[in-house]
């Protein structure tokens, strides 16, 4: 990387620099004050929990010797000094200028969509991996650089534009050929994937999520499209461009007309679609459907259990056409997957009855989720869900409802209360279960705590019955407050089997 001083790694961007030194040059850049070095750059971004001007103080003195900052009063102690009016929006090019541009140097696919963006992330990965490519992959679950892959819980699906254009050029320094982002509707309406060259873009689906920071299912709709504008904005690069969007949901859909590019389609209802799947099998073990496009067909067989992942494969199928692959390659591509972590993960101890860890927490997750466990359930299904603190609170009730009409008992419990009151948001679930019929006791329960309410349904699971754990999936904690407590779904029932009399010879059979 380049040495900089502040008013060459600002140059162009619409920032005033207060004061600066030629010969000061900046050695890094941080936003937490708690990462500095000598001689970084602290960028103070204002967030919804703090607000970064009142760390200058502390990032100075680890030694931060330059501040980018939308308030200068608290500055006065810095060698050099500058001023944009938004730092979150200045700090994706001016990370970008520090790495030398590394999306410049790689091929890169962005992923959106309210439900399977991470699936269908792993299906990019591994399709393209099979094939003989190098990826990166930058996800909900795990970071991949070249061979390296790191699973991680940051609940920050796609993380500030200064890690991203770091890990971009870590990839580059791997010789990776693709870089998978998932693109979260948070991530592109803060500016976290300015600056990264879009070459493909996939929209699984845009149904109702996250209207507690977009406001509007428009608003929500609208951050989703900005990865397609960023895919059309594309300057001139060796990389082909290409968009992919699920036909059959409507706030797709919506997103694909709008844009200027020839649009890859994919569907299950319209066989007129650029993909379109048919002949779907759904089985314990996994999922088969014909895949069609430019008149020629291929049987693929996933080793992924559930109806929505042929949509998730039929997006990465998308994605294998666009970078140039053929149908059999992307089939053969698609089945080397053998699991995502946390998606309709088992947890088996030998149990005459079925416990099922997944990631599910939105609405539309959710029902598609309890439709597929009902598929291969001849018992009961029983639920185990919460909803997140500080999260949309619309669609509790009506997570509620749909646990009332797909599943034959639900213990409501919490999941990420934060600062919000856990019972509360128990009971708006509750209220809207109530709505749709259920009744107190005999079809659901309220069990704040979660260890307790996973108990609790082993306890009540017959021969033949399926327990499913929703809404934490991968994720290995809990947070109540500012704290993140430790967690692990699946260990947690493992332990909930062991003491209820379950042994298993092998434990590696709960995934971990």
């Amino acid at each position: 990387m380049s040495p900089w001083t502040l008013t060459s790694l600002l140059k162009g961007l619409d920032a005033s620099v207060l004061r600066d030194r030629d010969d000061l040059l900046i050695s890094g850049i941080q936003y937490d004050s708690r990462k500095i070095s000598q001689g970084d750059l602290f960028v103070a971004l204002r967030g919804g929990y703090a607000d970064g001007h009142s760390f200058l103080q502390q990032a100075r003195q680890r030694g931060a010797s330059a501040a980018l900052v939308e308030d200068p009063s608290a500055a006065d102690d810095f060698d050099a000094v500058a001023v944009v009016s938004n730092s979150r929006e200045a700090l994706a090019p001016v990370s970008a200028r520090f790495f030398d541009y590394p999306g410049d140097k790689l091929g890169v696919i962005g992923i959106t969509g309210t439900d399977g963006k991470t699936t269908t992330t792993y299906l990019v990965d591994a399709m393209l991996r099979a094939n003989g490519l190098r990826t990166g992959m930058v996800g909900t679950v795990a970071i991949r650089i070249g061979d390296s892959i790191v699973e991680h819980d940051t609940r920050q699906t796609t993380p500030e534009s200064l890690e991203v254009q770091r890990l971009l050029s870590d990839m580059v320094e791997e010789s990776v050929d693709w870089a998978i982002l998932e693109a979260t509707s948070h991530a592109l309406a803060l500016y976290r994937l300015n600056h990264c060259p879009f070459d493909v873009g996939i929209v699984t689906n845009v149904t109702r999520e996250h209207l507690d920071f977009h406001g509007t299912v428009e608003a929500y709709r609208e951050a989703k499209a900005q990865l397609i504008r960023h895919v059309e904005s594309g300057r001139d690069r060796p990389y082909p461009r290409g968009v992919v969007v699920n036909l059959d949901d409507p706030g797709a859909r919506m997103i694909g007309q709008s844009s200027c590019l020839p649009v890859t389609w994919f569907s299950l209802e319209d066989s007129s679609a650029t993909i379109f799947g048919s002949d779907v099998s759904v089985g314990a073990t996994g999922t088969s459907f014909t895949m069609t496009a430019d008149s020629k067909s291929v049987q693929v067989n996933l080793k992924l259990i559930g109806y929505y992942n042929v949509f998730n494969a039929m997006a990465a199928a998308g994605a294998g056409m666009a970078v140039g692959l053929d149908l059999k390659q992307i089939a053969q591509g698609l089945e080397s997957l053998s699991h995502v972590p946390g998606r309709m993960q088992p947890v088996d101890f030998g149990q005459p009855f079925n416990v099922i860890v997944d990631y599910a927490h939105s609405p539309a997750s959710l029902a598609a989720t309890l439709d597929l466990v009902r598929s291969v359930t001849r018992g009961r299904v029983i639920l185990v869900m919460g909803s997140a603190g500080e999260r949309d609170t619309g669609k509790r009730a009506v997570q509620g409802r749909i646990a009332a009409e797909l599943a034959d008992f639900s213990i409501f419990t919490s999941e990420d209360p934060r600062f919000e009151d856990p019972q509360r948001i128990i009971d708006d679930i509750a209220d809207g279960a109530r709505e749709a019929g259920a009744v107190d006791g005999e079809s659901f329960l309220n069990v704040e705590d979660r260890k307790a309410s996973i108990e609790e349904a082993v306890s009540r699971a017959r021969p033949g019955d399926t327990i499913l754990l929703a809404g934490k999936g991968h994720e290995t904690s809990m947070i109540y407050g500012d704290q993140r407590r430790p967690w692990n779904e699946a260990n947690i029932a493992a332990a909930a089997l062991n003491h209820a009399g379950y042994r298993a010879a092998d434990r590696d059979r709960t995934g971990k």
